[in-house]
């Protein structure tokens, strides 16, 4: 009741005369400016405004700081008055008390936006005598004038209302004041938050003549990290402004120093800006420095830090896309459409290539490729290893795939030469022959007869010397074999012979796998050095076995033989294994985008990540799936077609739906042939979804099915039906967005298509419970028609018309019938099918309505004859033979009892009426 003593100082008793007794906000119709008319104190309008505007009542000063705007209105037509109110507006601004300060601030976007307005009357009001108040107001000891006049300042600045002298001469110096480090902190914190946003009103000259290198120091602010905070936040702002030259050359090191700022605070600002950032700089410096300073923030200590980077993670990788190389662009309606190249199908070639071929080939397609297995083939530690090397089976070895046998000859050359130099199959399969020279010596030691020795040591010259030879063959061992032969009574000899006749299998074994050339030697040296016989050989092994079956040495013999094959296994399963590791590596590589970066955000599907890092990751995954690919290519969607396939099949639904909702996206991007092999069954999948996820399929089904072949695009012509059936029979939007999507699709398939499958969805969604199915499948049947005219399919055609007249002239219910006319009157406008076909097949149904017991189905019949069928020529020519029938129908609608239905027959069509869409 503090405001009542204004209202007794005049001695008035009617407060209605100033009209603020009933001022509220609720009172929208209480004029502010009432205190303006005459009263009994004889003032000027001008005057009672001097009056009330420092009046020593605090409330008669907050109403008119309020009511400021009607005030100026009331004096806009007079210069003089005008210019005196902005006087005293000046004047209020300097009121000592703040809530009088703040709602004159309050006030300021709305008088300069009827300066604006007004600007050929006044043209420097605004910046005469506003702007100066807002910059004044920006260190107002007062709180909440700041906040107000921060609020006031931003809104003029989106609005455009600040001219550039304005702000370049009397705002921004204000700021870099504020800003400097003696500032106070709280005017300072506040200033940098609003030359960040200044900074994206202002042109690139302005912010690297002024604010540039304030910026920059602010960064590197050690005692206030709200100013770091800020800067973080708005440094992609800046970068965008500046250029690719600044931003390298200044702005560069100090975004160093944020990301690793001791606050994680700061540091998931970095993280949230990146992409903005790496848009400013050259592929050089995104790919070496940006990159390993996102995998430094993807690796952050900090929890939230991490979350802010992964969800960073893909569009920071959009980044690095080359429209010359992912073969797609946008458009200016921000659509993908292909860049037609005759390289594509080279592209799409490489990218379609068999693994097989290009095993260790190394090819300029795949550079990662040839460097995960270059290591193997070049060293010779790991020459065993190598599974080409190894000794299969004739079995397995007779099934060599003809992509093995194509390699490229030099390839063929070099693994020739490592397998000479680094490789022997005999030293893989078993264990150097020990040196039986010196055994032989101590024989002949022991022997008595002086023959004998003489025999012996012509023997002994004939013995082969393995160590200089190299490794053995097999007529080299059976020679050995014939030399021991006469000897076999010793115990020491015995055991030469067995581990020698266990060698002699195995160097059998390795001849019957040996290729051609290999046999034909072998061959040629049993001829020349006339080895034993079969017959022969296999007598002197059952002698030995007989002789010697309990003997020591024969066990550790057939162990030696056993742990081998066992060995032979075991290297052959490493060998496979390693093998599909390195497969499964090297799909994963590309050389478009850092690898690191590539494998973490694999790695967002990990279901460790959705414990560690963030519950929605994958959700985020997903978002940027398209724009991953988009960079990537479709040559590298190898890469990326597991992570794809584990998104789609995730238990999270709303990570299903925002694949949906992006698939027909990833379809450009892939193209027709990787789309109908990777991309169809996931599609397929999503239309058995939850609605929640089938919503995302419908809403672009036409986009998606448009870049199929027609072969495959007919196969969902039985799946369209699905979408008639939903989780809820309340989602009716559900059926609206499926009419819709049924109006684009008609063009993909052939008329004969269009009517066996698509018009009797159209039929069942036109007797929907809801009007606004109703309304658009209304538009949908009208499209079938045209189509099946189009294509000149009459007898179809005069089948939908009798079918359409069946269900809905005839229908029972007053809706159908009004749609009957609604679809006449779309016929008519849309030019469906011949005029003369529409009088014969339609007309005299539509005529038939007119005397319809109900109003809203007379509405459109009169609304159809009057404003589309009397407006076509063959209707409205002197001698139709249908005007007589038309003029007789519109005279009885044009004295029809109900208002509506008069109205709409007699209505000029060149007016504009209301749509009657609301009647259906």
């Amino acid at each position: 009741m503090a405001g009542l003593s204004l209202y007794f100082e005049d001695g008035h008793d009617d407060l209605d005369d100033f009209g603020f007794d009933d001022y509220g906000s609720e009172c929208d119709g209480i004029r502010i400016t009432a205190f303006l008319d005459a009263g009994q104190d004889n003032l000027t309008p001008l005057g009672r405004l001097e009056k009330y505007a420092f009046s020593e009542n605090v409330f008669n000063r907050q109403i008119v700081a309020r009511g400021l705007i009607d005030v100026l209105r009331e004096f806009s037509d007079n210069e003089n008055d005008f210019i005196s109110v902005m006087e005293t507006v000046v004047r209020m601004s300097e009121d000592a008390e703040p809530t009088v300060r703040a709602e004159l601030m309050e006030q300021v976007p709305n008088i300069a936006m009827f300066l604006h307005e007004n600007r050929p009357n006044f043209p420097a009001a605004f910046s005469r005598y506003l702007v100066p108040i807002v910059v004044r107001y920006l260190t107002d000891p007062n709180n909440q004038v700041r906040k107000t006049s921060q609020a006031a300042l931003l809104v003029l600045l989106e609005q455009g209302l600040i001219c550039k002298a304005d702000m370049e001469g009397k705002i921004c110096p204000v700021l870099l004041e504020l800003t400097e480090p003696s500032s106070d902190d709280d005017y300072k914190i506040e200033a940098v938050a609003i030359m960040c946003k200044l900074v994206t009103m202002l042109n690139k000259d302005t912010v690297e003549l002024l604010l540039l290198l304030r910026f920059c120091e602010l960064c590197s602010d050690a005692r206030l990290f709200q100013v770091r905070k800020v800067c973080a936040a708005n440094f992609g702002e800046f970068c965008s402004i500046v250029g690719q030259e600044a931003t390298e050359k200044m702005l560069m090191p100090k975004f160093f120093d944020l990301c690793s700022d001791s606050l994680w605070g700061i540091r998931k600002a970095c993280a949230e800006c990146f992409m903005v950032v790496s848009n400013c700089t050259s592929p050089e410096v995104r790919r070496t420095k940006l990159s390993p300073l996102f995998i430094n923030l993807i690796s952050d200590q900090s929890r939230w830090v991490r979350q802010a980077a992964f969800q960073s993670l893909g569009r920071f990788i959009s980044t690095f896309a080359n429209p010359s190389s992912t073969g797609v662009h946008f458009h200016e309606d921000e659509t993908l459409h292909e860049i037609p190249k005759s390289t594509e199908k080279n592209e799409r070639k490489g990218s379609c290539s068999d693994a097989s071929s290009d095993r260790f080939s190394g090819s300029p397609a795949s550079p990662g490729k040839s460097k995960i297995f270059s290591d193997t083939v070049n060293k010779p530690s790991q020459a065993s290893e190598d599974p080409n090397h190894s000794r299969v089976p004739s079995s397995i070895k007779s099934q060599t795939t003809d992509s093995d046998l194509r390699q490229p000859e030099s390839l063929n050359t070099t693994q020739d030469q490592q397998t000479g130099d680094l490789f022997d199959s005999f030293h893989y399969w078993r264990p150097l022959l020990p040196d039986i020279s010196q055994d032989l010596e101590l024989l002949q030691g022991k022997a008595k007869d002086e023959v004998q020795r003489q025999e012996m040591v012509k023997e002994e010259e004939t013995v082969p010397d393995f160590d200089s030879e190299g490794p053995a063959t097999s007529s080299q061992i059976q020679k050995v074999l014939e030399c021991l032969q006469p000897h076999l009574d010793d115990p020491d000899v015995q055991a030469q012979v067995q581990v020698l006749s266990a060698a002699l299998k195995a160097a059998q074994l390795e001849s019957h796998v040996d290729d051609t050339d290999q046999d034909v030697l072998v061959s040629e040296n049993g001829n020349t050095e006339n080895p034993i016989s079969t017959d022969k050989q296999a007598e002197m092994d059952t002698h030995l076995l007989n002789s010697q079956s309990t003997s020591p040495v024969l066990d550790v013999s057939e162990t030696s033989s056993v742990e081998a094959g066992l060995t032979e296994n075991i290297v052959e399963v490493k060998d496979t294994n390693k093998y599909e590791i390195c497969e499964e590596e090297k799909s994963k590589v590309q050389n478009v985008i850092p690898q690191q970066l590539l494998d973490q955000y694999l790695s967002m599907t990990d279901p460790v990540r959705a414990q560690t890092v963030d519950t929605e990751i994958a959700k985020h995954c997903a978002f940027s799936l398209p724009g991953v690919a988009l960079t990537l290519g479709r040559q590298n969607w190898h890469c990326l077609k597991d992570t794809y396939e584990t998104l789609a099949t995730d238990v999270q639904w709303k990570v299903r739906r925002t694949l949906a909702f992006s698939i027909h996206e990833l379809a450009v991007i892939l193209g027709d042939q990787l789309t109908a092999a990777d991309l169809v069954p996931i599609f397929n999948g999503f239309l058995k979804d939850l609605d929640e996820v089938r919503i995302g399929v419908l809403k672009h089904l036409y986009d998606f099915l448009k870049l199929l072949h027609v072969e495959k695009r007919r196969e969902y012509l039985y799946q369209l039906q699905e979408f008639m059936v939903t989780d809820n029979s309340r989602n009716w939007r559900f059926r609206y967005e499926l009419a819709e999507q049924l109006i684009l699709i008609i063009e993909l398939y052939s008329h004969y298509d269009v009517y066996d499958y698509l018009r009797q969805m159209a039929l069942n969604l036109c007797s929907d419970k809801v009007s606004e199915v109703r309304w658009i499948s209304y538009k949908l049947v009208v499209e079938i028609l045209q189509k099946l005219y189009s294509c000149g399919a009459h007898d179809l055609s005069l089948n939908f018309i009798n079918e359409l007249v069946v269900r809905f002239c005839h229908c029972p219910k007053w809706v159908g019938r009004q749609a009957f006319a609604f679809i006449c009157q779309a016929v008519v406008e849309e030019d469906c099918m011949p005029m003369d076909q529409f009088a014969q097949h339609l007309l005299p149904c539509l005529l038939s309505l007119s005397s319809d017991p109900v109003p809203n189905v007379r509405v459109l019949v009169a609304k159809a004859l009057r404003h589309s069928v009397l407006e076509k020529p063959y209707f409205n020519e002197p001698g139709s033979a249908y005007s007589d029938e038309l003029e007789e129908a519109l005279s009885e609608l044009r004295m029809d009892k109900d208002r509506d239905v008069r109205f709409f027959a007699t209505l000029d069509p060149n007016r504009n009426v209301l749509d009657t869409a609301a009647l259906i």
